[in-house]
């Protein structure tokens, strides 16, 4: 069977596979670091290039996911100063089938493929056959459908991690503008969008808000404030309640606009770092609020994604039924 090259390029790193098919040979991922090759000028081609002169392969198709826009079949990375086109991809693999994902497209290509054990439910609710819901929660946050359709699944690109932060207390009030305030004071737009609460560096900005207004010191990395969440820290766990109240907020107004009656998905180092957490913190009450609608109340299940190599899984369905 012939073989195809897949890439996942996240915000920090980029795992590079072979597929044969439908089928990502799990022997054969690699990591490389983004920020290395950005210093040096290069980018996910040279990331390409050595990743086939490391393995010797030979591929006829090369099919990856990006953690930004494609429009038009050209991908520009959020976090990263790369583009890329179909051109790229074929002069640094000589594969004929070419294929470029925005990386939640590619994650809602995978769902379906992905193992039950690396399937974790977090809020029960039942699940048809109609479209679904992926978010990704990680570097950056980002969401998208995934609806069924006579040719084939269609998942729209989307870069909804940038609407506004939902407000619905006094408290959310006070977080939105201590979250301008502190991207005006580093040069940032100063926009309160949900990617500054719930990617990577969110929950430092939320830990950062809890010690504001509880009147200690803060200052911490998300790691280290989910280390202090381990240890029972207050603050740490007003920030991670904030989290989940914010998190269950969204989803319940991304159910409403896309009505996922075949689940919403959660994916990306956040929403495993968090899971734990979830049910402490009140995620189902968050989402399952009274509306005029009675929908949140009943319909929509919420499962976390326990796989690092859904992406990958992705692109090599998305490339085996395309072409």
């Amino acid at each position: 069977m012939t073989l195809a090259i897949l890439a996942d390029i996240g915000g920090t790193n980029t795992r590079v596979a072979l597929a044969e098919g439908t089928r990502v040979r799990l022997d054969s991922i690699r990591r490389f670091p983004n920020a290395a090759y950005q210093a040096r000028g290069q980018d996910i081609a040279q990331v390409l290039r050595d990743y086939l002169d490391q393995t010797g392969a030979s591929v006829s198709g090369v099919c990856v996911a990006a953690a930004g826009p494609v429009q038009d079949g050209v991908a520009e990375m959020t976090n990263l100063a790369w583009v890329i086109d179909s051109d790229k991809l074929t002069g640094a693999t000589g594969a004929t089938r070419v294929a470029i994902l925005n990386d939640l497209q590619a994650q809602g290509q995978a769902l379906g493929h992905i193992a039950p054990e690396n399937l974790r439910t977090v809020i029960d609710g039942p699940q048809t056959a109609g479209s679904m819901l992926v978010v990704g929660l990680g570097t950056g946050v980002n969401a998208a459908p995934v609806h069924p359709g006579p040719k084939g699944r269609i998942v729209p690109p989307s870069e909804c991690g940038h609407v506004n932060m939902p407000v619905r207390s006094e408290e959310d009030f006070r977080l939105v503008r201590f979250i301008e305030a502190r991207l005006r004071a580093e040069g940032e737009v100063p926009h309160a969008g949900v990617e500054e609460v719930l990617a990577g560096r969110g929950l430092a900005n939320l830990h950062a808000f809890a010690a504001h207004e509880a009147g200690v010191a803060g200052g911490l990395a998300s790691a280290d404030v989910l280390k202090a969440l381990d240890a029972g820290d207050a603050t740490a766990a007003h920030a991670a309640r904030l989290y989940v109240h914010i998190l269950g907020q969204m989803l319940a107004d991304l159910a409403l606009i896309h009505l996922p009656y075949g689940g919403i998905y959660l994916i990306g180092g956040m929403s495993r770092a968090l899971t734990p957490h979830f049910a402490r913190f009140g995620l189902t009450a968050a989402f399952r609020e009274d509306r005029r609608v009675d929908l949140l109340r009943k319909d929509f299940a919420v499962t976390v994604v326990e796989d690092d190599y859904a992406a990958l899984t992705g692109c090599a369905v998305f490339l085996n039924n395309a072409f």
